[in-house]
């Protein structure tokens, strides 16, 4: 199926990190009758039909993944790391008793609902918009009792967007929350599933309020390790002289970054030492440069991370808009590769139609 270009009905100017209306979504459903999935269809309708009372509505028995597709100077169109995304995909649904979504199946479902709605990959020349990729999948039969559904829904809907927080480069304010914990430590803190998120809302519209843009979370059993900002992950960089070390946020509720794994390859590549593991907040003193780092966010510089109960305001002394920065130098490996303009060297870029 040929792509098409851009559509001409869309304001690509005034794109937004928000939903509009595209041609429709791709769906399959289970049942335990068949014990598999359906064969993908495209359905012209952004809603899903699903009782009231299913488990997916009442007992959170969902999960869902993030990725984006862009669309190259040649008007080819392009995933970013759809392996790497169904494979967590996977690791979220065994967590929530969700039959595995076949490889195949994930992969064919993305291309087909790109494919058909390609007019709406944002033009190359828009080099911070993407088409937004969401998979979902999520129990759909009625349930008073918590067992095992009979039914369940996969759907993968996709939207042009650009950046969720738009980069400024003096850099976000964060503030740690110390009110609320993210996940239990024994808990679902590393998979994507829906109950993680929503609790987030209340308390980043309550930081908002207070003039920061974003929320940091550190472990619910100590209170002193960095765990990830509400809605994306943390990425620090320190120098030490010549040697540049880039530091990841880990551990067993954090949730494994792709965009953190890929930058932790590039760092490589630039002969920087990377440091993935669980990070004391302490340690964050002594970081040149932080950022937010997810699909949605993609590299988003941070000024300061503010702590209450301790009345203090770390800032970061990298200056972001400096091209010697370790921001820009990755930012532009980042967007390079995914854009293609810069060489694809771990093959992270995958032509649509996907070949499975």
């Amino acid at each position: 199926m040929p792509l098409k270009p851009p559509s001409d009905l869309v304001d690509w100017q005034r794109l937004e990190f928000d939903s509009i209306e595209v041609n429709g979504h791709v769906q399959s459903i289970w049942t335990s009758e068949t014990s598999c999935w359906s064969v993908p269809t495209f359905v012209q309708d952004p809603l899903l039909c699903i009782h009231g009372l299913s488990s997916g509505l009442n007992y959170g028995q969902q999960v869902f993944e993030g990725l984006k597709a862009f669309r190259h100077s040649n008007d080819d169109v392009h995933v970013f790391r759809p392996q790497a995304h169904a494979a967590r995909f996977a690791q979220s649904a065994s967590l929530a008793a969700i039959p595995p979504v076949p490889h195949e199946l994930f992969m064919r479902a993305i291309s087909m609902a790109i494919e058909l709605n390609s007019e709406y990959v944002p033009p190359s020349s828009m080099r911070q918009a993407a088409l937004y990729i969401r998979p979902l999948a999520l129990a759909s039969s009625p349930a008073l009792n918590l067992r095992r559904a009979t039914q369940f829904h996969f759907a993968v809907y996709v939207i042009p967007v650009a950046a969720a927080q738009k980069a400024r480069l003096e850099g976000a304010r964060a503030l740690v929350v110390e009110d609320f914990d993210r996940a239990a430590p024994q808990g679902t803190g590393r998979a994507k599933i829906g109950g993680n998120y929503a609790p987030m809302t209340v308390v980043m519209e309550r930081a908002r309020e207070q003039q920061y843009d974003l929320t940091l979370h550190l472990d619910s059993a100590t209170h002193t390790m960095i765990e990830e900002f509400s809605v994306s992950g943390f990425v620090g960089v320190r120098r030490d002289g010549p040697v540049t070390t880039l530091l990841v946020a880990d551990g067993p509720t954090v949730l494994k970054s792709i965009t953190a794994d890929s930058l932790c390859q590039l760092a490589s590549s630039f002969g920087w030492e990377v440091d993935r593991r669980q990070i004391q907040f302490d340690e964050v003193r002594g970081f040149h440069e932080a950022f937010a780092v997810g699909t949605a966010f993609v590299l988003t510089p941070i000024q300061s991370i503010t702590r209450r109960s301790t009345s203090e305001t770390i800032r970061f002394p990298g200056r972001y808009q400096d091209a010697e920065s370790s921001y820009h130098r990755l930012c532009e490996a980042f967007k390079g590769i995914q854009t293609g303009e810069r060489p694809d060297t771990w093959t992270w870029m995958e032509k649509v139609p996907i070949v499975v």
